[in-house]
């Protein structure tokens, strides 16, 4: 992991650290931070989590300041205290910004790659949510499909230009999605507002048939969002996707959207879920936040993932059988037989949707997370509207 040591420069921990130093249990005291050393590690005892600032805002339309977010983040992360579990955390440092901003994202997707084929998880902190694209780049070379969640109030899509669209913090879905080689095989937009997507996106959405989730669906509510989050990936989450009153430190921060205790329930769903292996916290601006009350947030967000990643249940279904409960139901006038799986460890649902509409018992299936109330749609005859666009996609 030393190759990666080019792309960082060191943090300064006293100058975010209180005038005391941190107290034994303070997660400045537990994360191996790099100041003078780029962290080196055993096979044997290398980390599991990873914090990664970007320092870099050239492509987050008007944002200019979130580069600076990475330390302010730090300053309030670093006081919070760490739970009863071991942790084994490295804070990498801050990539700094290239001569260009493709310098970045190369930088960026390095990094990822890296550390994703370590099994080490890296936490993304600062920047415009344009890097998503450069997170995204770093699943290129894994030769498997992926799925993406993105936490925004937008859909960050430019429908005027699809295809020539130049890269920033309002487009990057595009390039995402254009991307060749395609390896998307699904996206969840979460908490979004519907005054400010246009029905042309959300038709473009409906003909891929990615997943759209207002924040009204989900408000007071956040359990329904839970298995959008567990499909996924990789995660990036827009701090716009938060209302101005809890999170004003982003310049354009807008009246509605999630609550922090909500936003933190979501980062708490990213951490637990196994499948999940990255994510990145994009689009705060210490600028606009003097009281440093969004920083806050976010570093308790972060902490919300790291406690959900030390409280993962290992239970996506695989062995033994006996973990888990079977449940199958048969709709009328339709030929598949539909099958859910419930976790006994964490009472987590998935349904099975078998590839190409095989009827084959042998044939193999696509699992996909989904909720309780899902199964009874399906025992009072309708079919759920996940089972139908995976099977869409799997086709």
């Amino acid at each position: 992991m030393s190759s990666l040591s080019v792309f960082f420069s060191p943090i300064s921990i006293t100058s975010i650290s209180p005038e005391h130093g941190f107290l034994s249990s303070q997660l400045g005291n537990v994360i191996q931070a790099y100041e003078t050393d780029f962290p080196t590690w055993e096979e044997s005892d290398k980390p599991q989590l990873a914090i990664v600032g970007v320092q870099e805002d050239r492509a987050s339309i008007n944002n200019n300041g979130t580069d600076k977010a990475p330390d302010a983040v730090r300053k309030h992360l670093y006081t919070l205290y760490q739970g009863d579990y071991k942790m084994n955390i490295v804070d990498l440092g801050n990539i700094k910004a290239g001569n260009t901003i493709q310098d970045t994202y190369v930088a960026l997707k390095s990094v990822v790659e890296e550390l994703v084929k370590a099994n080490i998880l890296p936490i993304i902190i600062g920047g415009g949510q344009d890097l998503t694209y450069a997170q995204y780049l770093g699943y290129q070379n894994l030769e498997r499909k992926i799925e993406l969640a993105i936490v925004d109030s937008r859909f960050d899509l430019n429908q005027e230009e699809a295809e020539n669209v130049s890269l920033n913090s309002r487009s990057y879905v595009n390039h995402i999605i254009l991307h060749q080689p395609d390896y998307l095989f699904n996206l969840n937009s979460i908490a979004y507002q519907t005054y400010l997507v246009s029905k042309e996106s959300i038709n473009m959405y409906d003909k891929l048939f990615f997943n759209a989730t207002r924040v009204g669906m989900i408000a007071g509510r956040m359990d329904q969002s839970e298995p959008l989050i567990r499909a996924a990936d990789m995660i990036s989450f827009d701090i716009g996707a938060i209302r101005a009153s809890e999170a004003p430190g982003n310049a354009n921060a807008i009246p509605n959207g999630l609550y922090g205790d909500e936003a933190c329930q979501l980062a708490r769903y990213a951490g637990m879920s196994d499948k999940c292996t990255s994510i990145g916290f994009y689009e705060l601006n210490p600028t606009f936040d003097p009281m440093e009350q969004t920083a806050m947030l976010v570093s308790q967000m972060v902490w919300c993932f790291i406690d959900g990643y030390y409280n993962r249940k290992q239970d996506t279904p695989l062995y033994p059988k006996s973990s888990y409960i079977i449940y199958r139901t048969t709709l009328e006038n339709e030929e598949h037989e539909l099958v859910f799986v419930k976790s006994k460890k964490s009472d987590r649902w998935w349904i099975q949707v078998p590839y190409f509409g095989s009827k084959s018992v042998n044939e193999r299936y696509y699992l996909v997370p989904c909720r309780y109330e899902d199964y009874q749609l399906a025992i009072s005859g309708e079919m759920p509207d996940l089972w139908w666009k995976t099977h869409q996609k799997l086709q």
